[in-house]
Order: C-alpha cells, then structure tokens, then sequence
C-alpha cells in the first residue's frame, strides 16, 4: 500500500513536470503568446546625489526571481509573466522599496533609494495570497533574513536563531533540542513549515527538535497568532515557516564552505553550497555536518547525554520561466542525539549512568566520556526523508499554486545499554501533504485566494518496547478563501475556512514474556494468551470546525500606523493526547491519553501601533487569547505526595479545561548616528487556566510552559561601507533580563519555580574583501551568557531532570549551557561562465 501511495505522489511530480514541460514548447512555438511581457529594466540611484548604486537587490517574491544592479547600476529582469506583482528594491544602508508593478502595461521601473538608519519595507509570502510588506498586513508577524541568521552563530539548532524574538519562546532540551512556541503555544499548536510544506515528525514529543538543517535556511517568516485560515488544524497558535536560499541570477554558478566552532560544546558545524541558473534551469545544493560533546556550565560540569551528531543533504531541481515556476525539492535530516536523565552520584553528585536493563546500581560517568564525541549507547536517532514541489503557474488572471510533499518520519530511541541494537521506541510516520490555491484579483482589485489543503498520514510501530503511541491513520482536509482590498491607506483583510481530521487508531496488545523487552503480540488470540496484555484500543474520531479572520491596518502616514486583527482558531487532538498510554524514553515521561476529548477552538484579538521616524521607531502589540478545551499535560501523584511511576518513568496524563493566554511586546530602536542603534524589546505573556466550572486552585490556576517576562537590549554599530579591505563591519552588545516565573502549573509538581536571571552577550564580524571589492571571506563571531551565570530557564525540560530526591539547600535539576563562543567563517565562490552576467 505505501509503495503505490509512493507511486502515485511520483505520478503527480511527472504530471507537473509534463505540464512545465507543455508550457515551455507552447512559449517557444507561438510568436503572440499574450502571457509574456517580456523584461523590467531599470537604474538604481541614490536620491541624494543621483550616483548608481551597483549591487543592489532586485526581486520579485511571487515569481522567485531576482537579480542585483551592475557597476552602472542597470538591471534587467527577463522572461516575465503578464500580472500585478510586488517588486521589491534593497541594499544595505537604505531604505527598502516595494512597488506593485502591472508588467502588461510597465517594463520599466528606475529606482532613487533613500538612506535610512532604520531597517522598514519587510516583505513575507507566509499566510497572504501575494507578497506583502508586513506593514499593511493586519496579521501580527515577524520575518529575519541571512544577516540575522549568520549573526546567530552561537545558536546550536534554527529555533534557537529567532527564540530570542519578542513573542518567540523555545521549549528545550538540551542545545540541540528547542520547540518553538508563540505567545506560550506551542507544540502541535504552532506549525513548522519548510518552503511552505508542513513539517511532521510526532510534533507532540518533547525530546525531539525540528528536523530542519539549520545550514540550508536563509529567511524565517512568523505569523504570531491563529493562521488556522491558511494552514488548517494545529496552526491555532501561529506558524514558522524556514525558507531555504532562492535561485541565484542567471548565468551564475556560485556558492560557499563554511565552518563554526563552539567553545562550550566543542561544536563542529561545516557546511558546503552549491547554487546555478541556466537560462531559468535552476539547480542547488547544501550537504551540511555538525558534532558536539557534552555542554557545560560551573554548576553541573560537564551535562551528561547532551552531546549529538547530525548529518544533511539537500537538492533542488527547478524551471523559473514565464509561465511561472517549478521547483522539486528533496531531503535528508539525520540525527543521533544522546538521552540524558539528570542522575547523580548522591554524595558528589556528579553524573551518573545506566549500565544494565535492572539498573540497580549506576556508575559515575567518567571524565573521557563526558569529554568524548562518541555518542552513548543510550540515544535517540531521528531521521527525516522529505521530497517536495513548490509550483506557480501563471493561469489566466491569476496564479495557481501548486505544494506537494511526501515525508517519511524514523524516530528509534536506544534504551538498552546491553542491547545497543535493540530500539526502546521505533516510530514510522508517513505524510502526503497536499495545498492547492488559486490567486486572483475579483472585481476591482480585490486581491482573492481560494483553495485546500491538508495531508494524509500512517503511522506505524516498528520492532520496540515502548509504546507510547498506536499504529494509526489520519487524513485532513481544509477548503479556504482570503480577500484582501485596499482603499488608499486602508487595508482590509478577511477569510473563512472549514477542516475536518479523521483518526483510526489501531487496537495493540504487548506480550510481556521476557522482562524489560516486551513486544508487540501478533498472534490470533491475544485475550487468551499468556502474557499478553491490551496496550491500545481501537479508535475512530472524526473533527471538524469552522474558522475565520477579519482585519484592518491604517497607515495614517509613512511613519504611522495601526493595525488590529481578530481569528478564530480550530485544533483537533494529536493521537498522544487521544490515545497515548505507554513510557517515552527520550521525554522521561509515562504518556496517558484520554480518547473523550473535544477539539480545542479559540478566538484571538490582536491590536498594535508601530512609529517609524528617521531616527527612532517604536512599536505596541496586543493580544489576548481565549481556548476552548485546552489540553495540557498533569503529572500523576501518589495519595503520599510522591509521583506515579509507571515502568519506570514518571506519570503524566492529558487534561482539558478553558483557558486564556494574554500579553504583549513591546520595541523601541535608537539611532542617534546612522551607524549606531539601541534595540530595545520587552515581552509579557501571562497563561491562566479558567478550568471547567466553579473556583479553580491556586496550585491549578497557572499554564505550564508560560515564558517569564522578558527584555533584551542591544547596542549595536553597523559599519556598511566598513574600513579599508572590510565592509559591512558590525559589533553588538546585548543585555538580556528575564524575571522570576512566579505563575507556573504547581498542580501535582508538575512545574516549579524559577528564578529570574541575566545574561550578556556580543558579537563582531564583517566581509573581507579584495580590490575590486569581491568578498573573500565573512567572519560572525558571538559569545552568549558571557558572564558565565548559572541559571535555569523555565522552559528548559532539564530543570526537571535529577534524582527522585536531592541532598537539601541543593538546587534540584539541570541548569542550562554556560559562556560559549562561536566562530563562524564563510568562504564564498563563483564558478560562473560569464561573471558579468547578472540579468535573468
């Protein structure tokens, strides 16, 4: 069945591919096709003294097209369809330019940039039916390119590069571990997408992290807040959507080595590029490695089971035509990432490990191990195979759009120290994921997407013995429109969907015969069999909901806005939080499901003003945030107070109540001098459990995984022009507070309190470049918790992670990484024919 589902999904690329193929002889066989304008050209000046401005970005976001201006500053952009796009105009030191361009009536658009000190004109294409700037789209988002990326190069995966973000949190476990989460919403709340394809890899499981190359991203955009309208169930708390490097101009063959070092873990991370287009044949690839010991920090030493090892590759094979594009994406993520459980010698507390399936008696981990960057027998090795297509058509008046995926899931954890070879967990998840939509313009200029989507999924349990999860299948679908109009300075923005999720869970019994290796019974009588015991019961739940958005944003003018929003959500119920009843070795965590529960359902307000003047730009953004039947998980207590333990882990059970989550951030930038900027941000996210009815308890009353209020300061110097033979030179320093988290889930010890702490970090690097101005090296060098503290964040699953019970005055649990500092070092290079060449 898998391999003609297989079959069939390849059967769909070829049907595209033969379509592209159909388009392009009817392009070159017919002398009045209609569908293609031709070329823009254009110059790009400076507004003040009218010079050109040579290597300036040109693109157009819809098409995925672009290109950079010449020594005189002239472009040319070939091949282009007949249609109202974006085009957007950039380089460093200036203010972004975006213009919708109508390339049936214009083939040209000259430029005059203006200097600006503050950074505006961002543009996204998550969520929106055309490319957008971020200002007149009431949906609350935030969107970071390549600069920011590489300036994070202390950041251990690509959650951690934008955890930082005001509304932005991670969920870790570990520096190699990290689940984004979004006004305190997060793991099957918050979509994970790549090239705008659904990530899927047992979401629910905490141990895990995205199975993402943090090498191949070069542009993250965030929606914060419901986007259940374009994304269907499970985007009720936003979406993160990791988009890899566009096609480079044509003519060009270029690419980059690059190498981090991390001082803490001493991580390794290298990685090799590879990029060309051939008269809109575009082609890439990135094959990327990374290894890291054991992290440390002065309280703990050296954290055992913390180190990893990670290996990807990518291609991409695509056509950029006049009829629009095709690109054929595939994928692999394979990691192996040590377990680590937090026991402790009791005297020295030192680390210690297991040894054997009885685990009576655990040594201390020896000083080699600690300092090795040989992975432990008892890890997890989670591994993503993923091909995909991302096509647009031009189509009449409008584009279709056309994703495919198919992702194959292999998550084992090894937890048999004598058995090495023997998987504790062994899950297979197969995803076809499907979104096809159709952008137009109704009417008078009524920007309109109408289409559906949503995936199919089997899940199956491979040679194991734990079982946290059953063998299930489950399929969405989500039918959609947006419209969107503006009326001069009035942006107005509005949709509606309906999705529906069907589950089959499989009935599973478990032959208990040989101690500490059950396995899955497959005999005929498993009621009358010695042993054999029921696991999973057989379910079949369907969900269905309704969702909607209305919004609106204001430009008053160039400096001033409003915009508000307000969406309601739909979320069904992930198989864990249905029919979950078995250990997780990687989380530490006995999982039980309830197979009653409803669908969660919520309604968000979101309100903000933003100021951007030449010198100062400031920024408020509200929300508040009311769920319907919020599932949470509740650790399980004995009448004597001490957890539940069930095969060996501790007891956790899904729960559902009402709740509400509310805050806001807050940003105000500096610049005193064009070089100079002062970052300032502040966010707060408060998470109250309203129950089901009648008072709730103090020890009840709180959310679990809320973030604590949180600032960060910046001062940071940006050099473009730089000194001598080094440009676009930059130095920061950044202060970062975060309060003591007072409201937390006490409920069961389930969570407990954190204190606050500070932490300081910095960073400096620049372009080294030759005579005529060619870039030679880049180098990103960022040092984080520089002054060494120990502390423990809330949202760190380690803060857990210790003996039963701890020596008193000792701080139970892991605390989090101390003074690292990364370097960073990119080698860029061209192989390009015809190096002048920069017109597609």
């Amino acid at each position: 069945m898998k391999l003609k589902l297989f079959n069939c999904f390849l059967a769909l690329f070829i049907s595209f591919s033969a379509f592209s193929n159909v388009n392009i002889i009817r392009n070159k066989i017919s002398d009045n096709n209609d569908a293609v304008i031709g070329s823009l050209t254009g110059t790009i000046t400076d507004k003040a003294d009218g010079k050109p401005i040579p290597g300036a970005s040109v693109s157009i976001p819809d098409l995925r097209i672009g290109t950079v201006s010449d020594a005189n500053g002239k472009y040319t952009i070939n091949r282009l369809p007949k249609g109202i796009y974006l085009v957007q105009v950039s380089f460093i030191g200036y203010r972004t330019f975006n213009q919708r361009v109508d390339f049936s009536k214009n083939g040209e658009l000259s430029v005059q940039l203006q200097t600006s000190s503050i950074e505006a004109g961002e543009v996204v294409i998550t969520g929106v039916s055309k490319a957008t700037e971020i200002k007149r789209d009431p949906v609350p988002m935030v969107a970071v390119g390549k600069t920011f990326i590489d300036q994070r190069s202390a950041s251990g995966n690509v959650i951690d590069e934008i955890a930082n973000l005001p509304g932005i949190s991670a969920v870790t476990t570990g520096p190699n571990v990290s689940k984004p989460f979004i006004h305190g919403l997060g793991y099957n709340r918050v979509v994970t997408m790549e090239d705008g394809i659904r990530q899927e890899g047992q979401q629910w499981g905490d141990e895990h992290g995205i199975e993402v190359d943090q090498n191949s991203i070069d542009r993250i955009e965030i929606i914060k807040g419901p986007a259940s309208l374009s994304y269907g169930s499970d985007a009720l708390g936003g979406v993160v959507n990791l988009l890899t490097p566009p096609p480079v101009p044509e003519g060009k063959i270029s690419g980059s080595v690059q190498g981090t070092y991390g001082t803490n873990q001493g991580l390794l991370n290298g990685s090799f590029r590879l990029q060309g287009n051939n008269n809109g044949l575009v082609w890439g690839t990135i094959i990327s490695a990374k290894e890291a010991k054991d992290y440390q920090n002065q309280h703990d030493g050296r954290v055992y089971g913390t180190g990893y090892r990670e290996k990807d590759a990518r291609v991409m094979l695509g056509l950029n035509k006049s009829w629009g594009y095709s690109y054929l994406n595939a994928s692999i993520f394979d990691d192996q990432q040590e377990i680590p459980d937090g026991s402790r010698d009791s005297a020295t507390r030192k680390f210690t490990r297991q040894i054997n399936d009885e685990d009576i008696f655990r040594p201390i981990v020896p000083g080699s191990v600690l300092n090795s960057y040989g992975i432990t027998p008892v890890h997890q090795h989670v591994q993503l195979y993923r091909i995909y297509d991302n096509s647009n058509f031009v189509l009449g008046s409008g584009n279709l759009i056309v994703n495919l995926g198919y992702q194959y899931s292999h998550r084992r954890e090894f937890t048999h120290p004598t058995e090495p070879d023997v998987a504790g967990l062994n899950l297979n998840l197969n995803t076809y994921t499907y979104d096809v939509k159709y952008n137009f313009n109704l009417g008078n200029d009524y920007e309109t997407s109408v289409g559906v989507n949503g995936m199919y999924q089997t899940n199956t349990l491979g040679q194991s013995t734990a079982f946290p999860i059953p063998a299930y299948h489950q399929f969405d679908i989500g039918p959609f429109f947006i419209i969107k109009k503006s009326y001069g300075k009035l942006d107005l923005s509005a949709g509606a969907r309906y999705d529906r999720r069907s589950f089959s869970g499989q009935a599973a019994y478990i032959d208990t015969s040989k101690a500490f290796y059950p396995s899955l019974y497959t005999g005929s009588n498993p009621t009358t069999a010695p042993n054999v015991v029921p696991q999973f019961s057989a379910l079949n739940k369907t969900f269905s909901g309704a969702t909607g958005s209305f919004g609106a944003t204001y430009n008053f003018s160039d400096a001033f806005l409003i915009k508000a929003n307000i969406a309601r959500g739909f979320r069904a119920p992930s198989i864990a939080e249905l029919s979950a009843n078995g250990p997780d070795p990687g989380s530490q965590i006995y999982h039980v499901g309830n197979s009653n529960f409803k669908p969660e359902f919520n309604m968000q307000e979101d309100i903000g003003a933003f100021i951007t003047l030449p010198n100062v730009s400031f920024s408020v953004e509200l929300f508040n945030n009311n769920i319907q039947n919020y599932i949470f998980q509740e650790q399980e207590l004995n009448a004597d107070g001490t957890p539940v333990i069930t095969q060996g882990y501790n007891t956790f059970t899904y729960v559902q109540s009402k709740a509400r989550i509310n805050g806001g951030e807050f940003s105000l930038d500096l610049h005193p001098v064009p070089w100079l900027h002062f970052q300032n941000s502040l966010s707060l996210t408060y998470g109250q459990n309203l129950g089901n009815g009648g008072p709730v308890a103090d020890s009840l009353k709180y959310l679990p995984f809320i973030p604590p209020l949180h600032t960060h300061s910046e001062l940071r110097a940006n050099f473009s022009k730089g000194f001598g033979i080094f440009r676009s030179v930059y130095g920061f320093a950044g202060f970062d507070h975060y309060n003591a988290q007072n409201r937390f889930f006490a409920a069961y010890g389930t969570e407990t309190y954190t204190a606050g702490y500070n932490l300081l970090s910095a960073g400096i690097g620049g372009n080294w470049v030759d005579a005529s101005g060619k870039t030679i090296l880049k180098l990103f060098v960022e040092g984080t918790n520089l002054a060494n503290v120990n502390y423990q964040s809330n949202m760190s699953r380690l803060k857990y992670f210790d003996n039963p019970t701890v020596p008193p005055g000792v701080q139970p649990g892991i605390f989090n990484m101390g003074r690292n500092i990364s370097f960073k070092v990119v080698v860029p290079f061209d192989l390009s024919p015809h190096p002048h060449s920069k017109a597609i």
